[in-house]
């Protein structure tokens, strides 16, 4: 099967996220050129589906069209078993209009101590997508499993990484090299999907 995505593609990663578009980056292993929906001054598109995978889509497509090249999209989130999976694909909105992750980390925290379980397992997901303008798109998702810690620890990363150790490990994503994180993330686990989809 031919490479769908050939090296030195251009590439709108449809974020307005400084940090994710730089995890991007790192994770497509230099092979493409990035430029950023924020970077292109387009619009972000409302999230409107129920589920990673449905809004991944949605901002992977309206970032095709609205520039007429390939876009990647990822949407992720954090989901808390102690609150049924919430914030889940509401975690950005946890943080506010300000995206202020140390006052969503202080509500997941809150909420946690207010449902008065000791559960503090929880899991992050990331949706991948694909889209052509005005063609197909692939989708994928990968799942990491964890513990939630507070006080957060550690300045690496962003959103909600501060409290969060991966199983098998005593580092939140916060704390680990930006390499080890690589390595093991719930990006990283849909990136190894998407790669096998796309370019291998």
């Amino acid at each position: 099967m031919p490479l769908l995505l050939p090296s030195g593609t251009t590439l709108v990663a449809a974020t307005h996220n400084p940090g994710k578009a730089k995890e991007l980056v790192a994770l497509l292993d230099g092979r493409f050129d990035i430029l950023s929906a924020g970077a292109l001054g387009l619009p972000e598109p409302d999230e409107t589906e129920s589920t990673f995978v449905g809004n991944a889509l949605l901002k992977a497509r309206h970032a095709a069209e609205r520039s007429g090249k390939i876009a990647i999209a990822d949407d992720s989130g954090l989901s808390v078993a102690a609150l049924d999976g919430a914030p889940g694909i509401f975690s950005a909105r946890w943080a506010g209009p300000s995206k202020d992750f140390a006052e969503a980390m202080a509500k997941v925290e809150e909420r946690i101590l207010e449902t008065g379980s000791d559960d503090r397992s929880a899991w992050f997901t990331s949706a991948l997508a694909v889209a052509w303008p005005g063609g197909p798109s692939v989708v994928v998702e990968g799942v990491v499993h964890g513990t939630l810690v507070f006080p957060g620890r550690g300045t690496r990363g962003f959103g909600y990484d501060p409290i969060f150790v991966p199983e098998g490990h005593d580092k939140t994503f916060g704390e680990m090299d930006p390499a080890q994180k690589d390595a093991i993330s719930h990006r990283a686990l849909a990136f190894a999907k998407l790669k096998a989809a796309l370019f291998d």
